[in-house]
């Protein structure tokens, strides 16, 4: 049961202009950006990474770059996998248009009220119900990978945008994609999910300033251990 960081990049200049970047080339992180991701690299530190998995886009990796600067308690931390899967929402037509101007368009309110029902318009234009499938289905696979390779214990990372993150939190909450505008993933957030047999549990979410150390695997004992349980503690649990 490994626990997976969900990492939404640092603030962006279309962040900071109002624009919808999508996958616009060259949307870097501006000067907030690159300090808050300066800022959560020094938080991660106790925490040792197994994999780190990133988005193509420039934002993205100049974010997980900046994680990559501080070793963790093992050393360098691995280098970063590129998965398209964990690519922003391809938004077609709206992409690069002030958000000012998307808001007076008709399907503005399906993609706040109805988001399942989302589709963007113009040639490559995605439907929000896709995206949501190919992030959760790309996390729920490199979790599983990485606890082949590395155990239950393991931590992994994905440094990727704010409405997968979302998707992801909402798959691993139980709730309808409908519903997961109520979310938020702010930049430089991190939110925690651990999968076991039977259900997720979410650790975190929108954490943009707490101690990151929890999350540091503990010390293995020669003791032979006992499978980790995939029951919730009734009445609330003591804690990491």
């Amino acid at each position: 049961m490994p626990t997976v960081l969900l990492v939404r990049h640092g603030r962006s200049t279309a962040n900071t202009s109002g624009v919808l970047a999508g996958w616009t080339p060259g949307v870097q992180l501006d000067e907030t950006g690159e300090r808050q991701a300066a800022d959560l690299g020094a938080r991660m530190a106790p925490v040792a990474l197994s994999r780190l998995v990133v988005s193509p886009l420039e934002r993205c990796r100049q974010t997980a770059e900046a994680l990559r600067a501080v070793d963790g308690p093992t050393g360098a931390r691995p280098d970063p996998l590129v998965d398209e899967r964990v690519g922003e929402a391809r938004y077609g037509d709206w992409t690069g248009r002030p958000l000012t101007a998307l808001a007076k368009e008709p399907a503005w309110r399906t993609v706040q009220a109805h988001p399942s029902a989302a589709v963007f318009p113009g040639p490559g234009g995605e439907s929000m119900a896709a995206m949501a499938h190919r992030v959760v289905a790309a996390v729920r696979e490199h979790d599983a990978q990485v606890a082949a390779e590395h155990g239950d214990d393991a931590v992994w990372a994905a440094v990727t945008h704010g409405d997968l993150i979302k998707a992801v939190l909402a798959d691993a909450l139980g709730m309808h994609l409908d519903l997961f505008q109520r979310l938020s993933a702010d930049p430089c957030s991190v939110s925690a999910v651990r999968y076991t047999p039977l259900r997720p549990f979410v650790l975190r979410v929108n954490d943009t300033g707490g101690d990151l150390s929890a999350f540091a695997p503990p010390a293995r004992k020669r003791r032979r251990r006992r499978p980790a349980s995939s029951d919730a503690v009734v009445g609330g649990g003591t804690g990491a």
